[in-house]
């Protein structure tokens, strides 16, 4: 069971109605087994500790993602959606077969994204992404990618040819210094400047390794990322942090950072505002 994120506190508490977009559960395996193929085992991680670590930071209002282990299979992100209602919101896996009545009762539960995910197995398809985007389109849901920008640089481009939001998770999955110099970032700053795209300050320990020098190494990201359109930016824990080496991560020391890079304007944007707007809490 995931514990360590609630190991530390917050040195300052996030502002009042703060979303966390991105975090998933691992609950029994009994009930929701996992999926193949896939490319990692996460430990279980409850609702309820996830509640608690929640509370520790000051995180009212949270988005489940549905994860790659589990596939096709959404039974888990349905029983948690259905449990908290007002203070959950969604983004599912939509495949090109996936039942019309799925999507319906997903999104009336809701549901306001689907994800591509490219760098693990089990998610959809980045090929079918028009066709998915298609299917979505009328809810008025998101497309969310998880790709390493530097390197797939033309999926965002195939994202935004849709005309749907696109959302990319994690500051891109580069490395900063990759990041910068690529075209893909570039693309990217252009979408959040058109108010077409939007950034997860979320995993920083997915393009930083060196867990002392995030907030140094990770500012040119998110200084760029301000200057192109602070209003297209939320914060994500990434809780319980599946796939990621030990030592696990601690939400809050995650979640404190940004008070290295953000103003107290610009913590009410990317933690209240912004996430109110993306995910229909307004």
């Amino acid at each position: 069971m995931q514990t360590s994120a609630t190991a530390a506190t917050m040195r300052k508490r996030l502002p009042a109605g703060s979303c966390d977009s991105h975090f998933h559960v691992f609950e029994e395996i009994e009930r929701f087994p996992f999926g193949e193929p896939r490319s990692y085992t996460p430990p279980l991680a409850s609702m309820a500790a996830y509640l608690t670590m929640c509370d520790s930071i000051g995180v009212t209002r949270s988005v489940l993602v549905h994860p790659s282990v589990y596939g096709r299979d959404h039974r888990s992100f349905e029983a948690a959606l259905s449990h908290l209602p007002e203070r959950l919101r969604g983004v599912a896996v939509v495949y090109t077969d996936t039942p019309d009545a799925d999507i319906e009762r997903w999104h009336k539960l809701g549901t306001r994204g689907t994800r591509f995910n490219a760098l693990f197995a089990g998610g959809a398809n980045t090929a079918d992404l028009h066709a998915i985007a298609d299917r979505v389109r009328t809810f008025g849901w998101h497309v969310q990618l998880l790709i390493d920008l530097a390197t797939q640089a033309q999926v965002l481009r195939d994202a935004a040819a849709t005309g749907l939001p696109v959302v990319v998770d994690h500051f891109g999955h580069s490395s900063p210094a990759d990041a910068l110099a690529s075209s893909g970032f570039q693309n990217l700053l252009a979408m959040l400047r058109e108010g077409r795209a939007w950034v997860k300050l979320s995993g920083a320990y997915r393009v930083c390794k060196d867990r002392t020098q995030y907030v140094e190494t990770l500012r040119p990201l998110v200084e760029a990322f301000i200057k192109a359109n602070p209003k297209q930016l939320v914060w994500g824990s990434d809780w319980p942090h599946p796939s990621t080496p030990p030592p696990i991560p601690v939400v809050s020391e995650l979640a404190d950072l940004n008070y290295e890079w953000l103003d107290e304007t610009l913590m009410q944007q990317v933690f209240v505002e912004n996430p109110a707007r993306l995910y229909g809490w307004v």
